[in-house]
């Protein structure tokens, strides 16, 4: 007769099987796991500090080799539009549209100084007379058609600029004045640099 009090002898547990996935391996594989996990490449490393300066006309050269190439990096900045390097005139969204609107036509200003140059050398008293009258009928022509171009200018400024920023608090005044004398200025001693094309739409 058995004993009571004896320990049954423990059967062992079966582990559960693993069920292989399709590629034949056990399901919670990790490919890669278990090796070493490849570095990763350094990509901001900063450029060695240069050697100090021999003496003091060194390091006086070398600030103003610095601030000159800090001065053509804010120039090309500038020139390319870049907000954070323009002048408080040249900044906002609605400048810039004036700009653009500006910049995509052929304004007739931009031939008032030079034509206004040749009336100056025409009207002088060595010239004769019909010369001399024949430049201030040219210069008579050339002021109403600059005025004229600026007011389709600044025509067209209202319309789209009311259109695009209908909550601008721009007043409108200032945005007339800024395209007329952009229309003043040749083309490319413009500043930001135009960047549409004659004719492209603004």
């Amino acid at each position: 007769m058995p004993s009571l009090f004896k320990r049954r002898t423990e059967e062992p547990v079966a582990e559960p099987a693993v069920e292989p996935t399709e590629q034949g391996k056990p399901r919670g594989y990790t490919p890669g796991k278990g090796k070493a996990t490849p570095k990763r490449v350094d990509t901001t490393k900063r450029r060695p500090p240069d050697p100090p300066a021999a003496n003091r006309k060194e390091a006086v050269k070398r600030s103003r080799e610095k601030a000159r190439l800090d001065r053509a990096e804010r120039r090309a900045a500038m020139m390319a539009g870049d907000e954070r390097y323009l002048l408080p005139r040249d900044r906002g969204p609605e400048r810039a549209l004036v700009r653009d609107i500006v910049d995509s036509r052929l304004t007739i200003g931009t031939w008032f100084f030079g034509g206004a140059l040749l009336v100056l050398i025409g009207s002088s008293r060595t010239m004769p007379v019909i010369v001399q009258s024949v430049s201030n009928m040219l210069w008579a022509l050339l002021a109403v058609a600059t005025v004229v171009d600026s007011v389709l200018i600044g025509r067209q400024v209202k319309k789209m600029v009311r259109a695009r920023f209908p909550k601008s608090d721009q007043r409108m005044g200032s945005l007339y004045l800024y395209g007329a004398m952009r229309g003043l200025t040749f083309r490319r001693l413009r500043v930001p640099r135009p960047r549409v094309k004659l004719g492209q739409r603004p």
